[in-house]
């Protein structure tokens, strides 16, 4: 009986709780996201020192800034409370995309300067909207995650589902050099972290977009495994970038 008492006064301190778990989860998910959204500077370094953004185009950056701006929104307090780390890496992730945005302005001619500050624009002018008619019209915690998680969804996936064009181009060339390594590993990585974060507790915003993209970043590896030795060791690597956040 003592040992049994005993036992039952020792159990509860060495059980983790949930919120430690999702935590430390957020915090890898955190560190990894990070990788994610610093991928692109070596092309600005290069697009930097020729001084033309030459034939790369911004829309992956503004898509990805977009994302990162709903997501900060659905990680707020008044919409979906304790979600500070959802907040800190889209946070981090819309300061990367604004530098990156910048460098485009700087560096592109004219007509694309106008181009990026058009849909700058009318990103941001969807987001002022969305949050105005979310705090108006939603009331309750509930509601207010519904509404801005179904955007999540749909613009992460959207966001998730840009490498399908490069993976087609791989499996056209049937070469790798398209597809850095790292940088699907990273995005496998991260897909599992953020994945494993929403059922802690259980999320189906944050859930679906990280779990499409988990299985994306899989099928980029299986298809980098089927097609490296195909590839010939003496093309140059390519500057495509493919990155992402929750």
């Amino acid at each position: 009986l003592l040992v049994i008492s005993f036992a039952r006064v020792r159990a509860p301190k060495m059980v983790i709780s949930q919120q430690t778990i999702r935590s430390i989860i957020g915090v890898i998910g955190n560190v990894i996201s990070c990788g994610l959204f610093l991928s692109p500077l070596p092309t600005f370094v290069k697009i930097i020192k020729k001084g033309t953004v030459e034939q790369f185009s911004p829309v992956p950056y503004l898509a990805t800034a977009l994302n990162c701006m709903l997501w900060i929104f659905y990680g707020l307090p008044f919409v979906h409370p304790n979600s500070l780390l959802v907040i800190t890496i889209n946070g981090i992730g819309l300061t990367f995309e604004s530098v990156y945005l910048t460098i485009f302005l700087i560096y592109s001619n004219a007509q694309g300067r106008l181009k990026v500050v058009k849909v700058l624009a009318a990103e941001i002018a969807f987001v002022v909207v969305v949050v105005v008619v979310v705090l108006l019209a939603a009331h309750t915690y509930e509601k207010r995650t519904l509404i801005v998680g179904i955007l999540c969804i749909i613009f992460g996936t959207c966001m998730y589902a840009a490498p399908l064009s490069v993976m087609k181009l791989v499996v056209q060339t049937k070469s790798v050099k398209y597809m850095p390594f790292s940088l699907s590993l990273a995005s496998f990585l991260n897909g599992i972290c953020w994945t494993t974060y929403a059922f802690l507790p259980f999320d189906i915003n944050i859930l679906i977009p990280n779990g499409l993209g988990t299985l994306l970043a899989l099928s980029q590896l299986v298809l980098y495994a089927c097609y490296y030795k195909a590839t010939p060791r003496a093309e140059p690597k390519s500057d495509i970038e493919m990155h992402q956040s929750i």
